[in-house]
């Protein structure tokens, strides 16, 4: 029921957003809300999402915001206020397909990103615009589609581009199309995105994020340039980029992520102790937080596993993988 409600709501939003119903009457008490405390809520929901090992926990006050979304978007206002509502709009949305990616809902994921997307559009920020783009090419990653998050990526770093430079936006997005080129087998190209997004650390990282809808500074390419090199067949590369992210202080769904490559790095040489020692570890955290996007990761693991499970302690871990929950 509450994904449902969910849905209808972006429907309905996704209607406000697109028609131009604004006039010169007096702000609406939902609408002199919103932009008085409506951004330091957004941060705040972020934080709280950031945090938290188990994802859902935040789902039921970006519920009500939600409610709270609409019902000022159908007040009357002036332009000003309205782009201000709709870049509102895209961030909490780009929140909410986060939500529902983490459960593995990508085709309600890619929705919100839509929706999103479209609102910062409307609202004149580039920024948001592409970080919106940029989720929905996760989708397509994560649903072995590279081809087709190659297209949304490109957009993305052409909006970046027209965005602000003092921003991670277009580092983020060139870590991301190095993770779609190693989904195609392309080393070099992924190296040169790599290289790029690595020109992060030249900015002032005091101001090139603001921790919520842009949260890229850098501290995540060790991990996902080990994550690119392990799909591209270079465990040599990736080893020790995957050790140096695992040392690292990382949250809960980051650190199953490194494990789970580690683990796979481990069935990639046939180790069976360093597969059990990293999968077992993913497996923990898997389980305190019901993501169904580290479920996810250690299927990719488990199509690994097939010449190992002659030992049972493999075939354990086989049996486990496949009991996780798939959505949250």
């Amino acid at each position: 029921m509450k994904r449902r409600e969910v849905l209808g709501l972006l429907a309905v939003t996704g209607a406000l957003v697109a028609l131009p119903g604004y006039g010169d009457a007096a702000r609406g008490r939902a609408t002199s809300t919103l932009l008085e405390t409506g951004d330091a809520l957004h941060r705040g929901l972020w934080q709280v999402y950031a945090l938290s090992d188990a994802k859902q926990v935040v789902f039921p006050a970006v519920r009500a915001q939600l409610d709270v979304m609409a019902k000022g978007l159908t007040e009357t206002r002036t332009a000003v206020d309205r782009s201000r509502l709709c870049r509102m709009t895209a961030d909490l949305y780009q929140l909410v397909g986060e939500l529902f990616f983490d459960a593995n809902r990508y085709t309600d994921a890619a929705q919100c990103y839509t929706l999103a997307a479209n609102a910062a559009y409307v609202g004149g920020d580039h920024d948001l615009w592409a970080c919106a783009m940029t989720r929905h090419a996760y989708v397509e990653l994560y649903a072995r589609r590279a081809h087709a998050a190659q297209p949304l990526l490109a957009a993305a770093f052409q909006i970046a581009r027209r965005g602000d430079d003092a921003l991670s936006t277009r580092h983020w997005v060139a870590a991301v199309q190095a993770q779609a080129y190693a989904a195609v087998g392309d080393l070099d190209a992924c190296n040169r995105a790599l290289d790029e997004a690595e020109k992060v650390h030249a900015l002032n990282s005091a101001h090139s994020h603001n921790g919520g809808w842009l949260r890229f500074d850098g501290s995540r390419l060790a991990e996902e340039r080990g994550a690119c090199y392990l799909q591209l067949g270079r465990p040599d590369l990736a080893e020790e980029a995957l050790t140096t992210a695992l040392a690292q202080p990382l949250s809960l769904r980051r650190r199953a992520a490194v494990l789970s490559d580690l683990a796979v790095l481990g069935a990639h040489r046939r180790d069976v102790d360093q597969v059990v020692h990293y999968a077992e570890q993913a497996l923990g955290l898997a389980d305190r937080s019901n993501s169904g996007f580290i479920g996810k990761k250690l299927d990719g693991l488990r199509g690994r596993l097939a010449p190992l499970v002659s030992d049972d302690r493999v075939s354990t871990l086989d049996h486990r993988i496949a009991a996780l929950p798939r959505t949250a």
